[in-house]
């Protein structure tokens, strides 16, 4: 299969490369290097480097020829979003019709979109949300990734587009950036490993569904096969707060930190944990990875 995969040089997708080209897949990376690097770039790889939002885009669907875009390029710092909202939509909802009209103009049949469980949801009235949860997003991000989603509805209705989302939990593991605002257990694992003091922002009594990015990755490869234009929560039902991860970190690494905590932040929820029951169900997939096995994994690609 020849798959495009957009921010292919970033933290979740460059892993989603690595695994389609194990798989035999033919892979194209489009990334503008912003927060993706270079070096998580699988060298069989064909590799852009070009913003989703540039016209040149259509050229390089019209010479590969793609059967399947993977859409990861995005702005993904919820903070960022609140921020600088215009910002955030020119890359998440201008950038992905730039892909979607490219898709359409070429005959690409399938389309896999990363979204968010988290944010789309807004504050949750259910714990775990299911798919089926109301959607009321708290930050521009949110808001994007679910315009994100409806556009696909369109596109299959209109174009006969076959797509799958996938709302991604807290994504945490290897290559996660640990200097920017986004990423918590990135962030805590580089300060806490540098001897420097992390920043629990509000109470940190906050909660998060962790998922590490191997099982997401699983996920990425199963959805392939599917047609069938759902929308699936990749998540581990699980609630964690973010003080926990704190404590879970601080005792792998030995660090003996002692929490310090902040400002909360505007635009975040504080609970968020999502239900996998139906990725389970149509997917066959669910988490492989406990938080303890994961974050040992992550602490020892940091150090």
């Amino acid at each position: 299969m020849k798959i495009l995969v957009t921010g292919g040089a970033g933290f979740i997708a460059s892993h989603i490369v690595d695994a389609y080209i194990q798989a035999g897949h033919e892979v194209t990376v489009l990334d503008n290097l912003v927060t993706g690097k270079k070096e998580n770039i699988n060298p069989k790889a064909v590799f852009y480097h070009l913003d989703i939002q540039d016209a040149q885009v259509v050229d390089i669907f019209a010479k590969h020829r793609f059967d399947l875009v993977n859409h990861h390029a995005a702005q993904m710092d919820v903070r960022r979003s609140v921020e600088d909202p215009v910002y955030d939509a020119r890359n998440n909802v201008l950038g992905m019709l730039n892909i979607l009209q490219a898709c359409v103009k070429t005959g690409v049949q399938r389309f896999i979109f990363a979204s968010s469980g988290g944010a789309v949801y807004g504050e949750q009235v259910t714990f775990p949300a299911d798919e089926r949860h109301q959607t009321q997003p708290y930050s521009p991000y949110g808001i994007t990734k679910l315009v994100g989603e409806k556009y696909l509805f369109f596109y299959a209705l209109t174009y006969q587009l076959g797509y799958t989302i996938l709302r991604y939990a807290n994504v945490y593991g290897p290559r996660q950036n640990p200097h920017g605002e986004a990423g918590v257990v990135a962030i805590f694992c580089r300060r806490l490993l540098d001897g420097q003091q992390p920043i629990i922002f509000g109470n940190g009594e906050q909660t998060r569904d962790f998922v590490y990015v191997k099982d997401v990755v699983t996920a990425n490869v199963k959805a392939l096969d599917r047609k069938d234009n759902e929308i699936l929560n990749i998540g581990t039902s699980t609630e964690t707060t973010i003080n926990e991860v704190y404590e879970h970190l601080n005792a792998l690494i030995g660090a003996g930190m002692a929490q310090k905590h902040g400002p909360a932040k505007e635009g975040e929820q504080f609970r968020s944990v999502i239900d996998y029951g139906y990725a389970k169900k149509v997917l066959d997939w669910q988490p492989q990875y406990d938080l303890q096995t994961g974050l040992k994994e992550t602490v020892a690609y940091f150090q």
